[in-house]
């Protein structure tokens, strides 16, 4: 019994090392090398944890951010630190997020044998993120004395259908932008995709096709999402400082005053590159275990399901527009900056219009826009995107992960977790 503890606490209980181990399986059944596998299984680890200090860093930005801009509307902030967070989150539940994770790309891979949808879902960061938002929605939800198993077995169930069915549900429109149907979109962007279409189809003109237009060469930086982030960042940061200069508020001076020795304009630029360096250092932890796991888990997929359609990252499809992926942004960036306000300003909610998020999911619905109705079916995609972030991102920090993990919501949660958290709380009350 004793021994069974002890890798319960140790392993189980330990997600980095669980991950190492789920990683050192799958390299070791491919008959790896063994330089191969010690490197993959010890990078795995490593960047799982680089994702918990890369957590911290933008928490730290956010905790100025947020009552910064809650000050602005005239908001009462929340201290972010009353909630579980990320790291709190990880070292209580890490552990079954992961084995989820695992068991449920294994669900994915059986379900591509033996039904009619042949996907495999390769985009391991997004497996990751999705896994962790939709843990923090079913524990809120059951509470959080849930059992292990009863969350790693809800969670498998829910993963593997999303994983299979997501790429199937975008294919038609994968198929018509790519002109075949060797690869799939393995991102949760899909629902933003969606969107773009149906925006583009109702509103825009195909025959104004983006990809026929020359873009300026000066919007070449809008593709460095790290650039975008911190530019966009500093202009909120700055925005917001100006204006509680010109306030005499307790919560203004309070702010101000956190600054120190050092001008509180300075000190909120600072924030603005932390923000993006807290995120740049969590895609780098990110990258470090996805480029072991995806490896391990395609091996094994390829042997069992033989011409299988990989889902992959939303990239794959930017090469066959890359003028609607600019103007799905600035579609999305646009629409972020009003929503910034209108949330404010109406529902009293301090949206954080995460670059990530808005890049990636803008491009996709200005990918998808675009072949359905043109540069103003792009633009609209974009902004359609935009207003499902914003709006999505209110209400699940706001009421579906408030008391687990809101601060990573506010940045790592996007399209197809906003629209699915609300259907997987009503089943994890039904069901716990």
């Amino acid at each position: 019994m004793e021994i069974i503890t002890w890798i319960a606490n140790n392993f189980f209980g330990t997600p980095a090392i669980l991950l190492g181990v789920i990683v050192l399986i799958g390299l070791l059944l491919q008959k790896k090398p063994a330089s191969q596998v010690i490197t993959g299984t010890f990078k795995a680890i490593i960047g799982f944890l680089i994702i918990d200090a890369g957590s911290g860093i933008i928490v730290g930005a956010l905790t100025v951010f947020e009552p910064m801009w809650a000050e602005v509307f005239g908001l009462e902030a929340t201290e972010l630190g009353s909630y579980m967070g990320q790291e709190a989150f990880n070292a209580q539940f890490g552990s079954a997020v992961t084995l989820a994770m695992t068991l449920g790309f294994l669900l994915n891979v059986l379900l591509a044998r033996f039904t009619p949808f042949k996907y495999i879902y390769l985009t391991g960061h997004m497996m990751f993120w999705t896994t962790t938002i939709f843990a923090g929605t079913i524990v809120q939800a059951a509470g959080g004395d849930i059992g292990f198993w009863p969350l790693v077995l809800m969670l498998t169930v829910i993963l593997g259908i999303y994983w299979t069915l997501q790429p199937a549900v975008t294919q038609p429109m994968v198929r018509r932008i790519t002109g075949g149907d060797k690869i799939a979109l393995g991102h949760t962007s899909a629902s933003a995709g969606l969107l773009g279409a149906l925006m583009g189809k109702l509103f825009g003109n195909k025959e104004q096709d983006s990809e026929k237009i020359k873009m300026p060469s000066g919007l070449e930086f809008l593709r460095d999402n790290n650039v975008i982030t911190a530019l966009t960042m500093a202009l909120l940061f700055l925005v917001g400082a100006v204006i509680l200069l010109t306030r005499d508020t307790p919560g203004a001076q309070a702010l101000m005053e956190s600054a120190g020795n050092q001008s509180f304009v300075v000190y909120s630029l600072i924030q603005s590159f932390r923000f993006a360096a807290g995120i740049a250092v969590v895609l780098q932890g990110v990258r470090l275990f996805v480029g072991e796991i995806v490896p391990a888990f395609r091996g094994i997929a390829t042997k069992v399901v033989p011409g299988a359609r990989p889902a992959l990252d939303a990239p794959v499809l930017y090469t066959y527009a890359p003028n609607s992926v600019i103007l799905g942004f600035l579609g999305a960036f646009l629409g972020a900056i009003i929503w910034l306000v209108v949330l404010g300003a109406t529902v009293g909610y301090v949206f954080v219009p995460t670059m990530i998020v808005l890049f990636f999911h803008g491009a996709v619905g200005g990918i998808f826009g675009n072949e359905t109705g043109g540069v103003r079916g792009a633009l609209l995609g974009g902004f359609a995107t935009a207003t499902l972030v914003a709006w999505g991102q209110y209400f699940m920090v706001s009421f579906l992960v408030d008391t687990t993990v809101p601060d990573t919501a506010m940045w790592a949660a996007d399209s197809d977790m906003f629209l699915l958290s609300p259907i997987i709380r009503l089943l994890a009350e039904l069901f716990f």
